[in-house]
C-alpha cells in the first residue's frame, strides 16, 4: 500500500520558552524541576538541528569540494568525472552508473556567474542548481515535454540577492536566494566506449563570473566563503559530508550554522525559526553562546540526529520501496522532509528531475542479501513511467558499489533489458551469475537496491505507481 500522507513538519516550538515556565508546565503532566528549567532546551536544540541541517551539510560539502587538491575544483568552476565510479565508491552515497557528473560550487556574492550548456544532440542531460538550503532553483526538467530528448544550447546567469546590472543579450537571468549554490550537470553515459563523447560535451560546458564572461580584464575577485579554522579542518577530515556533520558536537554544528546564515538566509524566510535560534544563543554571524545545560543540549542533539535520518510520514512507500513524492526539491516549511532528503539523497532534484526508490528488504520483510536469488517482476503496464530512462543498481547496505564480478553494472531500458513475450520484464538479483538476460550482480552480503527514474512521469511521484516487490526465489 502506498503511503502519501502530506503532513508538514510541525515543530515542537509550541512548547517553547515564549510563555515561560508556566506554559512549559502545561506541556507535561508532572514535570521535574530540571525539566521545567531545561526541557525547552532539548526540544529547541532538536528542532533547530533539523531546521539547520541542510545548510550546515551544504557548507561542509562545499568546503570539502572547493580547492586545488586532487578531487577538488576552485569556486565557480566545474570538476568533471571522466570515468565510472570505482568499486567501493561511497561518496556520494549510491553513486550512479548511468551518468558522468560535472559538479561545481557557485559564489554570486560579487557578481553573477554565467553557465553555458551545449546542445546535447539528443543525449539525456540533467542539469540543476540547488541553493544552500537544498531547494532546486533551476533545472532542465522543464525542457522535457513528453520525452527527454536532450537539451538545446543555452546560457544562464545566476544572480545573487540584490544585484542590479545588465546581462549580455540572450542570457537568461536566474535569481538565487543564497550567496552560494551547487551546480550539477549529469550526462548520460552508455559504458566505457561512450566516454569520449561524454567528455566532449563536458568540455563544452562553460562556467565563469560575468566580468570574465564578457572579457573584462578587471575581473572581480571572489572572497572565500565564511569559515573558521575548525570548519576548515572538519572539511578536510575523512568521510562523507554527512559523516562529518554527524561528528560535530552542538557547539561545532551551531557555529557553522551561525556563520552561514548571513550569506544564506532561510528560504522561505522564517523569523520564528531564527527567534528560536536566538533563544539558544545562535545569532547570524556571531559566536554561539549555548545555554549552560550540557545534558539537555546533548539529549537535543541526539534527538536531532535521529530525526534527520528517520523517514518522514509523507515519504512514498510501497512493496518495501521508499521514494520521494511531489514535494521533493521545493520543501517550503517541510523541514523534516528537507533534512531527510539532504541526509539520504544529497543533491536530489524535483519530482520532474529524478526519482530514486530504495529497498533493502524482500517481500517477506527479510534483509536483502546477495547470497540469495531475487526476482523483480514488472507487469506489462507497470514498467517505470519515465520520459527519459530507468535503471536498477545494487549497492552494499551502506550505499557503496560492491565487489561482485562483474562489478559496476546497472540493469535498465537504456542497456537493452529483455522483455518477456507478454511485455512484462523480470530482473534477477544475486551475487551468483544468472542465466537470466536481466541479471543484476549484487554484493555477497546485505545490500540495498536503487531504482532510478530519469525525467519521471507524474505517476511516479503522485502515488499512483509503485515499484514491484523484490521476491526471494
Amino acid at each position: 500500500m502506498i503511503k502519501n500522507r502530506r503532513v508538514l513538519f510541525s515543530l515542537h516550538w509550541t512548547c517553547a520558552s515564549f510563555a515561560g515556565l508556566a506554559f512549559l508546565a502545561g506541556c507535561a503532566s508532572t514535570p521535574t524541576a530540571t525539566q521545567k528549567t531545561t526541557g525547552w532546551i532539548k526540544d529547541e536544540v532538536a528542532d533547530s538541528y533539523v531546521f539547520g541541517y541542510p545548510l550546515v551539510l551544504m557548507g561542509v560539502a562545499r568546503d570539502a569540494a572547493v580547492g586545488t587538491d586532487p578531487g577538488q575544483a576552485p569556486i565557480n568552476t566545474l570538476r568533471h568525472a571522466q570515468a565510472l565510479p570505482p568499486v567501493g565508491a561511497v561518496n556520494p552515497p549510491q553513486p550512479s552508473l548511468d551518468t558522468l557528473d560535472s559538479t561545481g560550487w557557485l559564489d554570486v556574492g560579487s557578481e553573477p556567474v554565467i553557465v553555458s550548456l551545449p546542445d546535447s544532440r539528443g543525449r539525456y542531460v540533467d542539469a540543476r542548481v540547488l541553493d544552500m538550503w537544498t531547494n532546486v532553483v533551476w533545472s532542465t526538467s522543464d525542457q522535457f515535454a513528453t520525452r527527454a530528448a536532450g537539451v538545446k544550447a543555452q546560457t544562464l546567469a545566476f544572480v545573487g540577492p540584490g544585484w542590479q546590472g545588465t546581462l549580455p543579450k540572450g542570457v537568461k537571468r536566474i535569481d538565487l536566494p543564497t550567496r552560494n549554490a551547487w551546480l550539477s550537470v549529469r550526462i548520460q553515459s552508455n559504458g566505457t566506449r561512450d566516454v569520449t563523447a561524454v567528455r566532449k560535451l563536458q568540455r563544452a560546458i562553460r562556467v565563469a563570473p560575468l566580468s570574465e564572461f564578457v572579457g573584462d580584464a578587471r575581473s572581480a575577485s571572489v572572497a572565500p566563503p565564511r569559515s573558521d579554522a575548525a570548519a576548515a579542518a572538519a572539511a578536510a577530515a575523512s568521510g562523507t559530508p554527512a559523516a562529518q556533520v554527524a561528528a560535530l558536537d552542538a557547539s561545532g554544528f551551531f557555529n557553522r550554522l551561525a556563520q552561514a546564515l548571513p550569506d544564506n538566509p532561510p528560504t522561505p524566510a522564517d523569523p520564528h525559526a531564527l527567534k528560536i535560534l536566538t533563544d539558544l544563543g545562535v545569532s547570524p554571524g556571531d559566536p554561539v553562546k549555548l545555554p549552560n545545560a550540557p545534558e539537555a543540549i546533548a539529549a537535543g542533539l541526539a534527538d536531532g540526529h535521529d530525526r534527520v535520518v528517520t523517514p518522514p510520514s509523507n515519504l512514498l512507500s510501497g512493496n518495501g520501496w521508499n521514494w520521494f513524492g511531489d514535494g521533493v526539491g521545493n520543501y517550503g516549511a517541510d523541514y523534516a522532509m528537507r533534512a531527510y532528503a539532504s541526509a539520504t539523497q544529497p543533491g536530489i532534484g524535483t519530482k520532474d528531475d529524478e526519482v530514486r526508490a530504495v529497498v533493502s528488504q524482500d517481500s517477506d520483510g527479510h534483509a536483502l542479501n546477495g547470497a540469495n536469488r531475487y526476482v523483480i517482476h514488472f507487469a506489462p503496464n507497470q514498467l517505470p513511467p519515465v520520459r527519459g530512462f530507468w535503471s536498477i543498481t545494487a549497492y552494499t547496505k551502506d550505499g557503496a558499489l560492491g565487489e561482485s564480478a562483474p562489478a559496476r553494472i546497472a540493469v535498465g531500458d537504456r542497456n537493452g533489458a529483455r522483455r518477456n513475450r507478454d511485455g512484462s520484464l523480470d530482473v534477477t538479483v544475486s551475487s551468483a551469475r544468472s542465466k537470466s538476460g536481466n541479471w543484476l550482480p549484487a554484493p555477497r552480503a546485505d545490500l540495498q537496491l536503487v531504482l532510478r527514474l530519469y525525467a519521471p512521469k507524474s505517476q511516479a511521484t503522485d502515488g499512483t505507481w509503485q515499484p514491484p516487490a523484490v521476491v526471494r526465489q
